[in-house]
């Protein structure tokens, strides 16, 4: 190999193809040991002797997938909703737009009511007695939301109508709860017919508003009482929940949105199947969400083989401030956005779209303090952070309905590979080793070499 300099290595990757030597596939690397942050990147320099091959087989097909993206908290939304128009308009453009310079997130996690991300915690049925119900939630309202989350995800969906969406509730009304508040403690059983009501109505109140919600998770983190707000939510609880009042509720009221369990760790797949063993919940299920504060990625697996007619998603991963691009980024590349779909996920979600450099809003008494956004906003200037290379990676990419195509694992590239809609093919590869690697990729009568500096990811496409 002839010598360069270390920084031009960064980029290097030559490109072969058996059937036509001109053949060269679009490749975007990010290098953070190296400041190369998610750019395109030339095609035509050498590749060392190659170690290793990645074979791709673009006829086994696994699960079609549904979306990259974060939650917008309303932080995220109050922070896009101070910026100036213009630099408002082109950073959701940036993040949610179809033309190349945006990273076309196409999936977006929300919040039913507030997380620990508000200001303060609230519910769509507060009662300012506090010894006071509303079993028909005659005071229901959309309540702080109308303020900032729903005028920015207007916005949004102005740029993205195909946009999807997942809630997620953290706390119901404090009135249904055993302790009355909004931190910890159990719904009241005699409180669930109620609380179906009060998920039916949030879906209606959001359609009204244009808002098509597609999935809905039960609870954040039902075995995190300790957030605030939040609840704790046993499996057994859920699944009567769901069997016995939400599912009839969302069957009545015409509701399409998927039912989705769990929203938590990877370290508990019994509570998912637990759920999924209940035979009143289990056809209203789509399937399971999980985080990975704890535990191993390879659980989803474990619960797609004892429920493999279920889907899978991954919902929520931080990101702690002030990050760390060299250790955040490979972590949650080899953990989350490779992982993940290798182990069913339809979905990648990073937590909160974006933070201010104070890190706020979050509530008292849980609520994170530092969690860092896909990017940071001070006024209108923009900081781009761990999450946003992580899910460009992937998002600019992979689109609604792509499927997963098997790819042979290799000892030191973590990878994973998708076949779009429009018959694109797409592989992202994460040097997970501590040497430069040289490698190849083949799929069919296709080949390509390439490099990758240690904790460099690469995305492929042709």
């Amino acid at each position: 190999m002839k010598q360069i300099s270390f920084l031009a290595f960064v980029a290097l990757v030559s490109l072969s193809c058996s059937s036509s030597p001109d053949f060269y596939p679009e490749f975007w690397l990010t290098d953070p040991k190296n400041q190369v942050l998610f750019e395109n990147q030339s095609t035509e320099n050498e590749v060392g002797e190659i170690q290793k091959t990645i074979l791709i087989d673009s006829e086994t097909t696994f699960q079609a997938m549904d979306g990259f993206g974060f939650t917008l908290s309303q932080g995220s939304a109050q922070h896009l909703l101070q910026m100036s128009d213009s630099a408002r308009s082109s950073l959701l453009n940036e993040l949610f737009g179809t033309k190349n310079n945006s990273i076309r997130i196409n999936y977006l996690r929300l919040s039913v009511a507030a997380s620990d991300l508000n200001e303060f915690p609230f519910s769509y049925n507060d009662l300012q007695d506090s010894l006071a119900v509303d079993p028909e939630l005659e005071n229901f309202s959309l309540s702080y939301d109308t303020l900032d989350v729903i005028p920015v995800l207007k916005m949004i969906l102005d740029i993205n109508p195909d946009l999807k969406l997942m809630a997620s509730p953290w706390s119901p009304p404090k009135w249904m709860k055993d302790n009355k508040d909004t931190r910890g403690g159990s719904l009241l059983e005699e409180f669930e017919p109620a609380y179906a009501l009060y998920l039916v109505k949030y879906i209606q109140a959001m359609q009204a508003e244009g808002i098509r919600i597609d999935a809905l998770t039960i609870q954040n983190e039902p075995l995190h009482p300790g957030n605030n707000p939040s609840l704790f939510m046993l499996p057994e609880q859920q699944a009567r929940f769901i069997g016995q009042h939400l599912g009839p509720a969302f069957q009545a009221a015409g509701i399409p949105t998927k039912i989705v369990i769990y929203d938590h760790n990877a370290d508990r797949p019994d509570y998912p199947i637990t759920v999924l063993n209940d035979s009143l919940a289990n056809p209203f299920i789509d399937g399971s969400a999980f985080h990975l504060y704890g535990g191993e990625i390879e659980a989803l697996t474990e619960v797609h083989q004892a429920f493999p007619d279920k889907n899978i998603y991954f919902t929520e991963q931080w990101v702690g401030a002030p990050g760390n691009l060299e250790g955040d980024i490979p972590w949650h590349v080899k953990n989350l956005l490779i992982g993940a779909p290798r182990n069913w996920a339809k979905t990648v979600l990073e937590w909160n779209l974006s933070s201010n450099p104070e890190l706020t809003p979050h509530t008292d008494r849980g609520g994170c303090s530092r969690c860092l956004g896909a990017v940071t906003i001070a006024g209108d200037r923009v900081t781009r952070n761990p999450a946003y290379y992580v899910i460009a990676h992937a998002s600019k990419f992979v689109d609604d309905g792509s499927l997963r195509i098997d790819s042979s694992p290799v000892e030191g590239l973590a990878h994973v590979a998708y076949l779009t809609p429009k018959g694109k093919k797409v592989v992202i590869v994460l040097n997970d080793s501590q040497e430069a690697a040289h490698f190849q990729v083949t799929e069919k009568e296709t080949q390509f070499k390439a490099s990758l500096n240690p904790g460099a990811v690469g995305t492929w496409v042709w």
